[in-house]
């Protein structure tokens, strides 16, 4: 009997120490996060999930890779990769997450997913998926095809936010008589697309569609077409000299001080006004590019988790982020600081402002109609390469004196590329 009730004692204290042993191992494990976040609202809306990993005991080690486009921060993941030193999670998005998940290197995050897909739009939920597993979660939706106003610069010449290209250019002629810079422009590839492609949105959602999506030839090289080069011509001549390699918040700051009246942009623009204290409708207007007000092309951020020591299931750090990156009161938060709004459509928008609860409105009425666009410009719509390709020439056109007629030869031919 004395001998029964030692081995039973011992084998409480085995369970117990066991437990205690897990709960440790979970509470210190270190989860490695690659990243491209890292202008000030940016770095804002990242701790946000930094900070509530720490609190659950995860040691958070921070791996960020500045570039807006993620083009640099793809390059450092694959290094990774290849030398056996994946990360735990990893900001992918679009195609891209597929093309991991072929490769057999992520781990599914069902366990942390029993809700995902009646809060989330189908075609996101769809492309968070691998072979009908999740393998991604999504932090929040940025819609690209906004267009920010300085206020006070747009007030001071008498304007209103253009709904069309005429009007536009009338602005921007006033702002220019005004000694400021028209348009507040980065010459970086992903930033010439973003204009670009706003442009190709503003000739409508089915040639939109037909452009971007289905690469259509004779869409491609339409005269429809040849007026988005010539539009892009245009815009270009409302650039400052010094806009070559700027980075996109530079340009948002020269928006927020008013030396610069306009800027093409997705909405994590507004996390940097929202960083200099700066309010929608009071120091800033929101309002969707011309001729794109009923149409929405988006980006939604996401990390993936890739497996960690050869196995292929998610770690409790793993499992864990993916359940706070995805609790309606992260995405609130998150999207706060980000200027983005939540993926989640069960989220609250009370604490939101006007631009972010148009977001909002807009999303929900584009999804309904079909104009609710993945963006080309942001990894969401086409192969890397096909993209490449047709980034290449836009961003070629833009720093050159080709004739538009031209550029849209060239671009049908990127098309092709795969």
């Amino acid at each position: 009997m004395k001998c029964t009730l030692t081995s039973a004692a011992a084998a409480v204290a085995l369970v117990i120490a066991g437990t205690h042993a897990a709960e440790v191992a979970q509470a210190g494990e270190q989860v490695s996060v690659l990243h491209w976040w890292t202008s000030g609202g940016e770095s804002k809306a990242i701790r946000v999930l930094k900070d509530d990993m720490s609190k659950q005991g995860y040691e958070w080690k921070d791996f960020a890779v500045a570039g807006g486009s993620g083009t640099a921060a793809m390059t450092a993941l694959k290094t990774q990769v290849i030398s056996g030193n994946a990360p735990t999670a990893a900001q992918i998005k679009g195609p891209l997450i597929q093309d991991w998940a072929d490769q057999g290197v992520l781990v599914t995050i069902d366990q942390a997913a029993s809700d995902w897909k009646a809060h989330i739009p189908a075609q996101i939920d769809k492309d968070i998926k691998a072979d009908g597993h999740y393998v991604a979660a999504p932090f929040s939706v940025h819609r690209i095809n906004w267009l920010w106003i300085n206020k006070a610069d747009l007030d001071k010449v008498g304007g209103t936010p253009p709904t069309t290209w005429p009007e536009f250019f009338a602005l921007a002629d006033k702002f220019r008589a005004a000694g400021i810079t028209a348009v507040a422009h980065g010459g970086q590839p992903w930033q010439d697309m973003t204009i670009w492609e706003t442009v190709v949105l503003s000739q409508g959602a089915e040639f939109y569609r037909k452009a971007l999506i289905d690469l259509d030839q004779k869409t491609l090289t339409s005269p429809q077409m040849v007026q988005v080069f010539e539009t892009i011509q245009k815009i270009r001549t409302y650039f400052d000299k010094a806009y070559h390699g700027r980075d996109w918040n530079l340009a948002t700051a020269m928006v927020i001080s008013g030396a610069g009246g306009m800027q093409f942009m997705g909405d994590w623009a507004k996390g940097e006004f929202a960083n200099a204290n700066k309010k929608a409708d009071v120091d800033f207007v929101c309002a969707p590019a011309p001729g794109t007000s009923n149409a929405y092309t988006y980006t939604a951020d996401a990390f993936v988790f890739f497996q960690q020591n050869g196995k292929k299931d998610a770690t409790p750090g793993q499992l864990a982020m993916a359940k706070t990156i995805m609790s309606p009161e992260f995405q609130e938060q998150f999207s706060l600081n980000k200027g983005s709004i939540p993926v989640r459509l069960d989220v609250p928008m009370d604490k939101f402002d006007s631009c972010a609860k148009k977001s909002r409105a807009d999303e929900q009425a584009t999804i309904k109609s079909g104009g609710f666009f993945p963006s080309l410009a942001f990894g969401e719509l086409q192969s890397p390469v096909t993209a490449g390709a047709i980034t290449d020439v836009v961003t070629n056109f833009m720093n050159s004196n080709e004739d538009a007629k031209e550029g849209v030869r060239k671009l049908a031919a990127a098309a092709k590329v795969k």
